[in-house]
């Protein structure tokens, strides 16, 4: 059997293990072992250099490409829940905001409110947005 056909038959195998883990490991090493296929296939060189050529590939693929990789596909896509699906919304003040007392409107419920700095004065009818929730008062900011 011909180097080329057994580095391709390796890029596939890698390939195929690495739908097992999902670490993007293995799929950097089967794009070595494909670019030692080339590499034997189109010059002709003797199997040591054809190892050379997958080592070099392997080392830039885990060190150029899977990084990138990784953080493209680890995003966190869950949609955000409970009190953290609260920051950064838009409210009315309904009672006036000032020091460590008021009340807003926050998604259909009145919520207590603080200003985030303490020298802020919110007026009825002002729009804030929620900056933090802090226990059960919402850290509110005018926009």
């Amino acid at each position: 059997m011909p180097p080329a056909l057994l580095w391709l038959l390796g890029a596939l195998v890698l390939a195929g293990a690495e739908a097992l883990t999902g670490d993007m490991f293995l799929l950097m090493l089967g794009g070595g072992a494909l670019a030692a296929a080339g590499s034997s296939a189109l010059l002709g060189w003797p199997v040591w250099a054809d190892g050379v050529v997958f080592l070099v590939v392997s080392v830039l693929l885990l060190i150029g490409v899977r990084p990138a990789l990784r953080r493209r596909l680890a995003r966190d896509t869950a949609p955000r829940t409970g009190i953290e699906a609260l920051t950064g919304r838009d409210a009315e003040v309904v009672e006036q905001v000032a020091g460590r007392g008021g009340r807003v409107l926050l998604d259909g419920q009145v919520w207590s409110a603080r200003p985030l700095n303490d020298g802020d004065v919110y007026a009825p009818g002002d729009r804030v947005t929620v900056m933090a929730i802090d226990g059960a008062t919402a850290v509110v900011w005018q926009t």
